[in-house]
C-alpha cells in the first residue's frame, strides 16, 4: 500500500511549517501528520483543496497492519513534478529531509526506547510496523536532478538501515526521454527497485503484455507504482487482467504491483479509475477491486511456464477526419489543408469564408473567426476538439499554422479523428508547456505513443505537417522532422499465466478473454494428471458495466468442474476473466 503517492509527494514547497510565512502549498511531510488530529498543520494540495491530514502515517501504518498490506511509503526528493519541475538546491534541507526519513523508519520500525521508537508507542503501538521498503520521489521530469538528490537518500538509508529496500523512480510515463534517462541512471548505480507509473487506455494493456519479457533479468526489480486504465467499466478490467497475466509471468522481474488510486469519494472526483469508492454511508469496490482480490487471493507460489495459442485483433490503416482543439489555452488556427497522399486535394480552409466546415464535437470552448483565423480564447476550457473532414480519410498529409495566444500550454492538431473519444492528437506544449507528444485516445482515454521536450512560445506562428501513411506517422515541425511512429502493435484480447499454490499443490490456471466472442480451449497439462473436479471462480459480463452503490454486476461466480484430465475441453465466456484450481494427482 504505496502512500502518500502522487503529487502530494513532489509539488509545493519543501520546507516545514515551521519555516517563515507558514507555506501551505507543500510537499506531504510525515512528521506533521502525527499527534493530535485537532494539532496537525493543514495542506493546500496540488488538487486545489486543503488537507487535513486527518489520516497520517501513524493511521496509515495502521492501516496497512489492519488490512494486511505491506506499508510503502514514499517521501519527497526536494524535486517536484506534475507539471512544477522544479530541484531545489539547499542542502541544509536536504539534510533535514535526509534526517525525516531516518526518523521516519525508526518510527515504524524502532523499538520502543528509541526517540521516534517511543513516540510510535506512546500513540498506542509499541510493537514495531515491520517497515521493509521505501520510495524516494514521485514522476520527477527532471531525471538528473532527482537522482542527484536520490543518491543522497539512499547512501543515508544503506548506512543505517541496510535492511531497507530503496526504491527509485522512472518519472510520469512508460516510455519516453524521461524515462530512458532515468532507468539509464538507475541502471548505472545498480538501484535495487524502480517505481514505474503508467494510466493508459484499454488498448494499451491490450497491446503490451510482453512489456516486461525483455528487461534486464539481472538489473534494478520494478516497483508497479501506479497503473490503471482510464475508467471503471469491467472492459477496464479486463485490459488491466489481461496484462496482469503478464506481471505475473515476470514476475522475477516485477516484485511489487499497486493498483491506483485505492480510495475516491463519489460526490468528488476528478477521474474515474478508482478501486474502492464511498459515500459518508457506504462503500463499495469497483470491477477493478473485483479484478485485483481475485488475482490477490490466487497468486500462487510459482509461474509454471504455459503457452497459448493467440487471437490477435488486426489493425488496419489509420483512418479519419482532422481536428483541431486546445487545453488550457487560447490558440489561433490558420491555413488548414489535407492532401491526399498521391498530390490530390482533399480539403482546404484559410476561414475567409467563416467556420462552416468545422464541428465542436466536444461542445466546449469559445470558438470564433477573427482576423482571418479560427480562434479558441477560452484560457480555461480543455480539450475543446473541432474536426472537419470524411472519417474514412487514410494517407494524407495534414498542415496547419498555430500561434499560442495565452494560457498554460500549447495546441493539440488531431487526426485520425473518428469520435470525440478515439483520435490521435500532437499535444505541442503540453503538460504545462514541459513536453510535447502524440497521444491515441481509445473509448476517452489516452495513450502516449512518442514524445520530447519540446516547449512552445507565446505568440509565435509554427508549421505543422502531419504524414499520415498506413500505420506510420511522421511530424514535421517549421519543416523539420519532429518525430515519427508506427502504431502497429497488436492487441491480443486472450491471455493466460499458470501458476502453483505449493501449499495446496493446486495448478491455478488463470485466462482472460475480453473479446465479445466465447473461447472454446484445448488445456493440455502436458502429462500432468489431475482430479477430475476442479473449482472454478469466473468475473464476467457487460463490458460496459460499473459497479455501483446499489448494484455489483460484476462479482465472482464460483462452481466447479468436471470431466478434467491432464488434456481438456473448457469454454471461457465473453469477456470473461475464469481462475480454475486444479489439483494434481501423484
Amino acid at each position: 500500500m504505496r502512500f502518500p503517492g502522487g503529487c502530494l509527494v513532489n509539488t509545493g514547497s519543501h520546507e516545514g511549517y515551521e519555516a517563515p510565512g507558514w507555506e501551505r502549498r507543500r510537499s506531504y511531510q510525515w512528521k506533521d501528520t502525527i499527534g493530535p488530529v485537532e494539532e496537525r498543520a493543514t495542506n493546500a494540495n496540488f488538487w486545489g483543496y486543503n488537507q487535513s491530514y486527518g489520516l497520517g502515517y501513524y493511521e496509515y501504518f495502521q492501516f496497512a497492519e489492519d488490512i494486511g498490506a505491506m506499508p510503502l511509503p514514499v517521501v519527497p526528493a526536494l524535486v517536484t513534478g506534475c507539471g512544477q519541475n522544479q530541484a531545489t538546491d539547499d542542502p541544509e534541507l536536504l539534510r533535514r529531509h535526509i534526517q525525516d526519513t531516518l526518523d521516519l523508519i525508526e518510527f515504524a520500525n524502532g523499538p520502543a526506547d528509541s526517540p521516534w521508537g517511543a513516540r510510535r508507542a506512546e500513540m498506542g503501538h509499541p510493537e514495531p510496523f515491520g517497515l521493509t521498503h521505501l520510495g524516494v520521489g514521485n514522476e520527477e521530469n527532471l531525471p538528473d536532478e532527482f537522482f542527484a538528490r536520490f543518491t543522497e537518500f539512499r547512501k543515508a538509508i544503506n548506512e543505517k538501515y541496510p535492511e531497507i529496500t530503496v526504491i527509485s523512480n522512472s518519472g510520469p510515463d512508460d516510455a519516453g526521454a524521461t524515462f530512458d534517462r532515468a532507468w539509464e541512471l538507475n541502471r548505472a548505480a545498480k538501484v535495487d527497485m524502480v517505481d514505474e507509473h503508467y494510466y493508459n487506455s484499454p488498448q494499451w494493456f491490450l497491446e503490451n503484455n510482453n512489456r516486461y519479457d525483455t528487461y534486464d533479468r539481472n538489473g534494478p526489480k520494478v516497483f508497479l507504482g501506479e497503473y490503471a486504465s482510464q475508467d471503471n467499466r469491467f472492459a477496464n478490467s479486463l485490459a488491466e487482467a489481461a496484462f496482469m497475466t503478464g506481471l505475473e509471468r515476470n514476475a522475477d522481474v516485477v516484485r511489487l504491483a499497486s493498483y491506483a488510486p485505492l480510495l475516491a469519494d463519489r460526490d468528488n472526483t476528478q477521474w474515474r479509475p478508482d478501486l474502492i469508492w464511498f459515500t459518508n454511508a457506504a462503500s463499495w469496490g469497483s470491477t477493478s477491486y473485483e479484478t485485483q482480490k481475485l488475482f490477490m487471493t490466487n497468486v500462487g507460489d510459482r509461474v509454471v511456464p504455459s503457452t497459448a495459442t493467440p487471437t490477435p485483433i488486426v489493425n488496419g490503416p489509420i483512418t479519419g477526419a482532422v481536428g483541431l482543439s486546445t487545453w488550457a489555452t487560447s490558440a489561433r488556427y490558420d491555413d488548414v489543408t489535407v492532401t491526399a497522399a498521391d498530390g490530390t486535394p482533399l480539403f482546404a480552409d484559410d476561414f475567409s469564408a467563416g467556420a462552416g466546415k468545422w464541428t465542436n464535437i466536444s461542445g466546449r470552448g469559445n470558438w470564433t473567426v477573427d482576423g482571418g483565423a479560427y480562434v479558441q480564447s477560452d484560457v480555461a476550457a480543455e480539450n475543446t476538439m473541432v474536426t472537419a473532414g470524411d472519417p474514412s480519410w487514410r494517407n494524407y498529409d495534414l498542415s496547419v499554422k498555430a500561434t499560442k495566444q495565452a494560457g498554460a500550454e500549447g495546441f493539440l492538431v488531431g487526426f485520425g479523428v473518428r469520435g470525440s473519444g478515439d483520435y490521435y492528437w500532437w499535444n505541442l506544449g503540453g503538460w504545462a508547456n514541459t513536453r510535447s507528444a502524440v497521444e491515441k485516445a481509445t473509448g476517452g482515454a489516452k495513450q502516449t505513443l512518442v514524445e520530447n521536450g519540446t516547449r512552445i512560445e507565446q505568440g509565435r506562428t509554427y508549421d505543422l505537417r502531419i504524414e499520415v501513411r498506413d500505420r506510420h506517422v511522421t511530424l514535421y515541425l517549421d519543416g523539420v522532422e519532429w518525430g515519427e511512429f508506427t502504431d502497429d502493435k497488436v492487441a491480443e484480447p486472450f491471455r493466460q499465466v499458470v501458476t502453483r499454490d505449493l501449499a495446496t499443490g493446486e495448478l491455478i490456471v488463470k485466462v482472460v478473454n475480453a473479446q465479445a466472442s466465447a473461447a472454446p480451449t484445448r488445456i493440455d497439462l502436458g502429462g500432468t494428471r489431475v482430479a477430475p473436479r476442479g473449482r472454478v471462480t469466473t468475473l464476467a459480463g457487460a463490458p460496459d458495466a460499473v459497479n455501483t452503490e446499489t448494484a455489483t454486476p460484476i462479482r465472482p461466480v464460483e462452481s466447479t468442474v468436471d470431466g478434467l484430465s491432464s488434456s481438456f475441453d473448457h469454454t471461457f465466456p465473453p469477456h470473461s476473466i475464469t481462475f480454475l484450481r486444479l489439483r494434481p494427482l501423484p
